[in-house]
């Protein structure tokens, strides 16, 4: 590995468990051993370490999506929305620190000073959804979903509702897993009623 790469994933564990305005480049120096003269040889900032995580993130995260959806077969849209859930539920679990960052307040408040940060989460939303829009549009194409679900609004309600339920992990309140097959049916059950969108607004209310 190299000192680069050291130092961002030292980073990313540590703005994840402790917070990025908590963390201090004498911990980052300790725990990715690499010296601090030599973080600053790589990154000007603790800013810079963070939006260089982003956007290693943003490249990981579409490279999963692209690679899921295009090595997948599914017999349905409906069937590609319950699978990309649970790639996004797979995601969480094999890549615990980066989530456990993203839900922290802190990227959000950096991206309303600083364009490249906000690029990134932008980036990587516009991707998750994009997915989740993609199913759904294939769903209405195919009959295995409901017509009268607006594709855009629902993907970013039913990412919504996955999300949520990911953070009662990341925020170490209980582990969510029990609620998975509750979730799915959830799921199927918005996208196939007559009525799927007003189903989808008071589940994300």
């Amino acid at each position: 590995m190299s000192k680069r790469d050291a130092i961002l994933e030292a980073a990313t564990g540590l703005f994840a468990e402790k917070g990025f305005r908590e963390t201090s480049m004498s911990e980052l120096s300790r725990l990715s051993r690499v010296a601090e003269g030599t973080i600053f040889y790589h990154f000007k900032s603790k800013v810079e370490i963070f939006v260089a995580i982003l956007d290693e993130a943003r490249r990981t995260l579409i490279r999963e999506l692209d690679a899921f959806q295009s090595s997948s077969r599914f017999e349905s849209g409906l069937d590609m929305v319950q699978g990309l859930v649970s790639h996004y539920l797979y995601l969480v679990d094999s890549m615990e620190n980066l989530f456990l960052l993203l839900h922290r307040h802190y990227p959000y408040d950096l991206a309303a000073t600083n364009a490249d940060c906000r690029k990134h989460l932008e980036a990587i939303y516009s991707s998750l959804f994009g997915s989740f829009e993609k199913a759904v549009a294939r769903g209405q194409e195919d009959g295995s979903i409901s017509p009268g679900v607006e594709p855009g609004r629902s993907a970013r309600l039913l990412f919504a509702l996955v999300n949520g339920v990911v953070q009662y992990r990341t925020n170490n309140l209980f582990d969510p897993k029990d609620l998975y097959p509750e979730l799915f049916a959830s799921v199927r059950r918005m996208l196939t009623s007559e009525n799927g969108g007003h189903h989808l607004e008071r589940q994300a209310g």
